[in-house]
């Protein structure tokens, strides 16, 4: 490639570096396959930005390649490939968990292994060749990152949406990192929600584009964004709530047990005992014992027995227990069911974020795939804030539902806490339950509300209405985790207009970039 054929790089101080233009020309020269594979590798790189990894600097590599890339496609159909690619290798490394579910049938789906991640990643990367479809239209330098970042905002509000919606893996959730980094870089949230995180991280990756001003730009921009969380975290007001234990209940039953009726005894066997031990633990302070997703093997909506076993191990404390129940038409339903007294029912609720194919399966893909007995289960209605004898009214959360945001929380009476449970013994000790972790602590950031989760085998843990870890169990382990349930703040702006934040700040910032229907080619920016 003859570098001197490359349309000009701005010069060092103002657009650009020129120690760049040697990489920058291998990056953007080639054309066709070559610069799609390029592309893959530079999304599959931008996945070690993502939880449990945390790489953040590989963003400021991966995010300017992209946009030099994006700036020296002849069509707009080739800024979209570009785009495409790049998304579809980003999803292919973080989501290859998700072989992990299908092994655990393997004798029954074996077939599904070569397709489920790279279709997913597939269908996905279509969120990621949108955005950069719209950047090829800007004008190089700032206006393309401009456009980029707004529209990658609102393309990943709308995969929220499409076809039931899989949010998983926004580029906010980088920032979740465990311990006080995660704690100060998280606060934000609790203004502009994940989807805003994701804008500034998009905006502060592709700075480099502009040089040492853009640099600076960006040493400012973070340490604003560090200020912004260390001032929250120092000044936000804590509501106290009445003193409670929460009990997580981890059984790490594996999942090849957990769907076999044979050791159903002794699963139940082994959550009542954790019950026992853990409101021990509590040391006579009026406590919550939380089991994890479908955690009961039998369906306590109809078993008296079983919802009387719980109440005996608990001492009479409140249970919240994951289980399936069948509903007036005999239909499965994912639910949450709180048991107090003796085994009474106090309050249920039900899934509405079902799993695509995992829990049900869906009618817009036209193809017979029948990985669900029957019709699956039947979905919820939504969100509720439940209210149950001698606890804080609640919001229940089960299983991926923790993912999206903006849709936790129902109209009315605000909760005190967010209760999440969840079985991720499907994906094994691998990054998906990490990243279900990162997303979940997003969440009580969001929305001011102190987090408690269980989860089958790991990761169960406790966060304050910061995001602060009060406590985990690791991977892979059986035992108790009992805290204190701390107080929550008050409403956060987020929680108040929860999408409609980032919508229009994603909106804005594209509109700074002026996207143009129609451009001659571009320069490498």
């Amino acid at each position: 490639m003859n570098v001197e054929a490359l349309p000009p790089l701005p010069v060092q101080g103002k657009e650009g570096f020129p120690s760049m233009r040697p990489l920058v020309a291998r990056l953007t020269g080639p054309q066709g396959w070559r610069a799609w594979a390029i592309a893959a590798l530079l999304g599959a790189a931008s996945a070690a930005a993502l939880p449990p990894l945390h790489v953040i600097p590989v963003l400021l590599f991966t995010v300017p390649a992209l946009l030099a890339l994006i700036g020296t496609r002849p069509t707009r159909r080739a800024a979209a490939a570009i785009g495409f690619w790049f998304g579809f290798g980003h999803h292919l490394f973080g989501l290859y968990w998700m072989t992990e579910a299908i092994l655990v049938e393997a004798a029954k789906f074996w077939w599904l292994v070569p397709f489920a991640v790279p279709m997913t990643a597939a269908v996905l990367a279509v969120f990621t060749a949108g955005p950069c479809a719209v950047a090829w239209g800007a004008r190089p330098g700032l206006q393309r990152l401009l456009a980029l970042a707004g529209a990658w905002t609102l393309f990943d509000l709308a995969k929220q949406f499409v076809a039931t919606g899989f949010p998983w893996n926004a580029w906010g959730t980088v920032w979740a990192v465990p311990g006080w980094f995660g704690d100060v870089f998280l606060q934000p949230a609790a203004y502009v929600g994940v989807h805003g995180l994701t804008l500034a991280t998009v905006l502060l990756a592709g700075l480099p584009i502009l040089g040492r001003r853009g640099l600076i730009a960006g040493g400012v921009g973070l340490a604003a964004w560090a200020g912004i969380g260390v001032v929250r975290l120092n000044t936000a007001a804590v509501i106290p709530v009445p003193d409670l234990s929460v009990v997580l209940v981890q059984g790490n039953v594996p999942q090849g047990q957990k769907i076999d009726r044979y050791f159903a005894i002794d699963t139940f066997r082994r959550y009542l005992a954790l019950s026992h031990q853990g409101v021990v633990q509590s040391a006579g302070h009026p406590a919550v014992v939380i089991w994890p997703e479908t955690a009961s093997p039998f369906w306590l909506a109809e078993q008296p027995a079983a919802r009387a076993a719980i109440s005996e191990a608990t001492d009479g404390d409140p249970a919240l227990i994951g289980t399936i129940r069948f509903d007036d038409e005999r239909q499965p339903r994912n639910s949450l069911i709180a048991i107090t007294g003796q085994g009474a029912i106090a309050a249920t609720y039900d899934k509405w974020h079902l799993v695509p194919f995992g829990e049900y399966v869906p009618t817009w893909l036209p193809l017979p795939i029948q990985v669900v007995p029957g019709n699956g289960l039947a979905m919820g209605p939504g969100p509720r804030t439940l209210d149950v004898p001698g606890l804080p009214a609640f919001a229940p959360l089960i299983c991926y539902e923790a993912i999206f945001t903006g849709q936790i929380v129902a109209a009315g009476p605000r909760p005190d806490w967010l209760v999440n449970i969840t079985n991720d013994a499907w994906f094994g000790n691998s990054t998906g339950p990490r990243q279900h972790l990162a997303a979940a602590r997003l969440r009580a950031v969001e929305e001011g509300l102190p987090l408690m989760r269980a989860a089958n085998t790991g990761i169960s843990a406790a966060y304050d209405a910061f995001g602060h870890e009060l406590g985990r169990l690791a991977m892979q382990t059986s035992g108790t985790l009992v805290v204190k349930l701390p107080g929550h703040l008050a409403t956060t702006p987020y929680a108040k207009n929860g999408l409609f934040i980032p919508l229009v700040l994603g909106a804005i910032v594209l509109s700074f970039g002026r996207p143009r229907l129609r451009r001659s080619v571009g320069a490498i920016s």
